[in-house]
């Protein structure tokens, strides 16, 4: 074992078992494992070291879930295939671009896109036959897959629509992290662009995360206080901008954010990032590679469960925190300034770019791009972006924005979004554009329950409500995942589903869509036929009781949980009076 290993394999001055998967890295040769000899095997998935090795590529292994227990009737073994992931700092791509990875969405995929939470873009049922073809595919239109998923930086975020100097300073350094703490080694390179193979990789490849990399994924956004449409306070880094003007005299470090949790196991949990430090404005980078740093050495690797940084700052606390960290950086980590957030935008509908031209922001339900039905989306915005040769734009709310475009295209770009039954952002209910929901079943191995093909559904239902409450104009945010991970963040949400069990969720409430709290929980195990039933009651109170400007989440907030609980028929809380 590494010396790193080793100095961080001690727990209370005993010694520290250590996850399986860090033995698996420390073995890797910087990520090349036997995934080259896999591939080259007549066969339709990958070994159990291989399969961990290959999410640093930027690939999941998966199974169809819905073919399941046919395939266990006719006694035949589980259908894999793979996520394919795209890591797109800031969801910057050009129309090129996008009608490439489209091609092979075509080609090696189901037919459909998937716009992530993280301004990323996902290809689902890649067969294990098809998996080079695909991630060669990605690199060749200059995107890649590298670094999207693992124990590394994930995709960095910052504001999809960069137009002003401020959102497009950030922009600028969110490619600069991604650059710089995208993975060095050799491997990925090697096995996926017919590299030439190094027979014994060098031990300096990897100068910033050494051998075994990070204890658990890295996920950092660069964010305004007039516009958190990043969730900064869910980033494990979040840059907050401090603005006068049209400069950013310096940031708020926010650490430790991170919405994953285990069902039944109090020692996991949502954390909001807490600001740690204040930062020049040229020294972005240099703190984030001094964070990562930090996590490398203090995370923890013996239980994957609790091995996200946000852990480290709850159980140090902020003042413990600084001070390490200000052991990996150049200068004083001096204490953060106040900076309130006050706004969040879904940069939807058409805008002006203060440049003469203008961007279109399309509302993507749960991000998914397919044509079913009247709702032909992946034709017609193939259509639209093969015609105007738009730069794009995929948001943190899983929309895309179409940018540089000429007010004299509107019409046109209308005509089409008609033809093929795509709403314009004026006729889709505010409880829809404000919704977000996981992949779940049928490709996460992690999913208990659905979300993406549910949550539609339920939000109609609910948007039922909201419009005969006359709360139309309210801002009421509902995520809902297949587990409790967390991908969609719904533990900030004003309104939160979580995958429980079967058909089954427990239900949050009182957070924000502003991402600035947590919610918390108001029934576990609902049945999903009666989510509806047990939120409209508090819908209603809400309309009659609300004080001015008072926001669904700020109103269960004010009333409390076990009043909310009270209001809603739940039985209160165990340990209560």
């Amino acid at each position: 074992m590494s010396n790193l290993i080793e100095a961080n394999g001690h727990a209370n001055g005993q010694p520290l078992k250590l996850s399986p998967v860090e033995a698996q890295k420390e073995a890797s040769r910087q990520l090349r494992g036997s995934i080259t000899d896999e591939l080259a095997k007549d066969s339709d998935h990958f070994n159990d070291a291989d399969k961990n090795l290959l999410k640093f590529h930027g690939t999941y292994q998966q199974e169809d879930r819905d073919a399941r227990k046919a395939r266990r009737k006719d006694g035949v073994g589980k259908h894999y295939m793979f996520m394919v992931r795209c890591k797109i700092p800031g969801g910057k791509l050009t129309a090129e671009q996008y009608l490439a990875v489209d091609d092979l969405a075509g080609k090696f995929s189901q037919g459909t896109l998937r716009f992530t939470s993280r301004q990323g873009i996902q290809l689902h049922g890649v067969l294990k036959s098809n998996l080079h073809a695909t991630i060669k595919g990605i690199n060749d239109c200059l995107l890649t897959t590298l670094g999207a998923c693992g124990d590394v930086e994930r995709n960095v975020m910052s504001c999809p629509a960069a137009f002003d100097p401020v959102r497009k300073k950030l922009q600028f350094w969110a490619n600069r992290i991604a650059e710089h703490l995208a993975p060095r080694s050799g491997a990925y390179h090697e096995i996926w662009l017919n590299g030439e193979k190094q027979a014994q990789p060098s031990a300096e490849e990897e100068p910033i995360y050494g051998k075994v990399y990070l204890p658990r994924k890295f996920k950092t956004g660069l964010g305004l206080p007039y516009d958190n449409c990043v969730d900064i306070f869910a980033q494990d880094l979040g840059f907050l901008a401090h603005v006068q003007g049209e400069e950013i005299t310096g940031y708020n470090v926010l650490v430790g954010g991170g919405m994953g949790m285990t069902h039944g196991n109090t020692n996991t949990f949502p954390f909001v990032g807490r600001p740690i430090c204040w930062i020049e404005p040229e020294t972005v980078v240099q703190t984030a590679e001094a964070a990562v740093k930090l996590f490398r050495d203090h995370g923890n690797r013996g239980d994957r469960k609790r091995a996200r940084i946000k852990y480290l700052v709850h159980d140090w606390g902020v003042e413990r925190f600084r001070n390490e960290l200000a052991k990996y950086l150049p200068f004083p980590a001096v204490p953060p300034k106040a900076i309130e957030i006050t706004g969040f935008d879904l940069h939807l509908g058409w805008h002006p770019q203060g440049d003469g031209r203008w961007f279109l922001g399309i509302s993507i339900e749960n991000g998914r791009v397919k044509d079913a039905g009247n709702l032909r989306l992946r034709t017609g915005l193939r259509k639209i972006i093969d015609r105007f040769r738009p730069k794009l734009s995929i948001t943190p709310q899983q929309d895309l924005l179409l940018l540089d475009l000429d007010l004299s295209a509107k019409p046109e770009i209308e005509r089409l979004m008609a033809e093929h039954g795509i709403a314009g952002e004026e006729r889709i209910p505010l409880v829809q554009k404000l919704s977000m929901a996981c992949p779940a079943i049928p490709t996460c191995a992690l999913a208990i329950c659905e979300a993406e093909r549910t949550l539609p559904g339920i939000v109609d239902e609910l948007e039922v409500v909201i419009r005969e409450l006359g709360l139309e104009q309210e801002k009421i945010a509902v995520r809902m995942t297949g587990c409790p991970n967390g991908c969609v963040r719904p533990y900030q949400s004003d309104i939160g589903l979580v995958g429980r069990s079967g058909d089954k969720y427990t239900v949050f409430v009182g957070g924000h869509y502003l991402g600035t709290r947590l919610n918390f929980m108001l029934k576990d195990l609902v049945p999903q036929q009666e989510i509806i039933s047990l939120l409209a009651p508090l819908l209603r109170d809400y309309k009659l009781k609300r004080r001015d400007s008072e926001g669904f989440g700020d109103f269960c907030q004010r009333l409390g949980q076990e009043e909310i609980r009270r209001r809603a028929g739940v039985e209160a809380l165990a340990g209560s009076h």
